[in-house]
């Protein structure tokens, strides 16, 4: 017999080409008056906002802007936000833009009808109450937070990344539409999606995985490997885009219900200490991860090979793992993934920082949920083959 579990999704997922006209629909039938719109910096010059703009016209919404974020989710955004939204009287929020823009704007929501300061909920449901209405459209195919009852905000004063997870910070509405991608350049398009393969490979192996979780990680898995090279070679095929998106938001309905393991667990730490991209580090240790854990859990990753369109008939379950292991590795040169070094982690900091990184790693709880336990000494030997490869 399975134990009790618990699945949560948004109350609305609303997916397909042009989907995001139906925003300012929904705004109105979650009783909103005046909307906080939180985006990146470049996505608002772009003109991303523009179709948003426009339905919230048609609905004669009102709403106010905050487009200063420029990196990744920190509290100092989570404040200046938040005092925006108070100073302005807004009643929801919409974020419009990637994983940072989605997380502030979640913790912005969180901290609307919750008092004190976001530091205080580090950790799980410590929110007291509900967070303000959030509609979320995401503008990458890799984070799924628009799914997800989880934030990552930085600590600037200790410097450190701040998992918060609630039932209260899941979106009231998912908007998810492939054209909202299109703008994405290629390098973050690719890192991305690796990131989205990370999350569902993650839940798949993850020792929290259920069935409904199952189901979505491995679509996710297929959809993810299947497309993203086409969407690499042409960032204009929208039918590939499409399918890459509709991954990125399975894997992040599995990863919230199933967890992730010790490959977010590194990478946690590579951001905080490197300032990397959240999604750039997930895709650079993905492959070695892989390899050090199939061992723990051999079934699985041949189900993942299989689900990555490897040929498995005739194999034993530890070879299919093994190509799994390959076929990841293979995605990753194929879309050309850059190495840690390209991506600014010098090797000498690196070696300093390792050790307590690992500390940090195991700290966070996520490699706790890996199928293969990975000590604190494993975990530096990992890091010193990211780096190598």
């Amino acid at each position: 017999m399975l134990p009790a579990r618990t699945f949560l999704i948004p109350p609305m997922l609303i997916t397909g080409t042009g989907s995001v006209e139906r925003v300012g629909d929904e705004c109105r039938r979650i009783g909103g008056k005046k909307g906080l719109i939180v985006t990146d910096t470049v996505l608002s010059k772009l003109g991303a906002l523009e179709g948003v703009k426009k339905a919230f016209s048609q609905q004669g919404l009102d709403f106010v802007i905050y487009d200063k974020i420029a990196s990744e989710p920190t509290d100092s955004y989570v404040r200046e936000g938040l005092q925006i939204c108070r100073d302005n009287g807004c009643d929801f929020l919409i974020a419009v833009g990637g994983g940072s823009a989605i997380d502030t704007a979640k913790a912005i929501a969180a901290m609307l009808t919750n008092t004190g300061s976001i530091e205080e909920y580090k950790g799980l449901n410590k929110l007291i109450k509900k967070s303000a209405p959030l509609v979320a459209i995401p503008t990458t195919a890799g984070t799924g937070s628009e799914v997800t009852i989880f934030t990552i905000i930085t600590d600037t004063t200790k410097n450190v990344k701040m998992l918060i997870g609630s039932p209260y910070l899941m979106p009231e509405v998912a908007i998810v539409d492939p054209l909202m991608t299109l703008s994405c350049p290629r390098g973050l398009t690719t890192a991305v999606g690796i990131d989205a393969l990370t999350h569902a490979i993650e839940a798949y192996v993850s020792l929290k995985s259920q069935p409904m979780s199952d189901v979505f990680a491995l679509s996710a898995i297929c959809l993810i490997a299947g497309n993203l090279r086409q969407v690499f070679a042409n960032g204009n095929n929208v039918e590939a885009r499409e399918k890459v998106m509709l991954g990125a938001l399975e894997a992040g309905i599995a990863f919230s219900n199933a967890s992730v393991a010790l490959v977010h667990g590194m990478s946690r730490p590579i951001g905080a200490y490197f300032h990397v991209p959240h999604g750039a580090s997930n895709a650079a240790l993905l492959g070695v991860v892989t390899e050090f854990s199939l061992i723990g859990n051999p079934c699985r990753y041949a189900h993942i090979a299989k689900a990555m369109g490897e040929d498995t008939s005739g194999l034993s379950d530890m070879d299919a793992a093994k190509r799994a292991a390959d076929a990841v590795k293979r995605l990753i040169k194929d879309i050309m993934i850059p190495s840690l070094p390209t991506l600014g982690v010098g090797e000498k900091m690196l070696e300093k920082l390792a050790a307590q990184m690992a500390e940090d790693a195991i700290a966070s709880g996520s490699p706790g949920n890996n199928p293969r336990q990975a000590t604190k000494d494993e975990i530096v030997e990992l890091y010193r083959l990211a780096y190598a490869q």
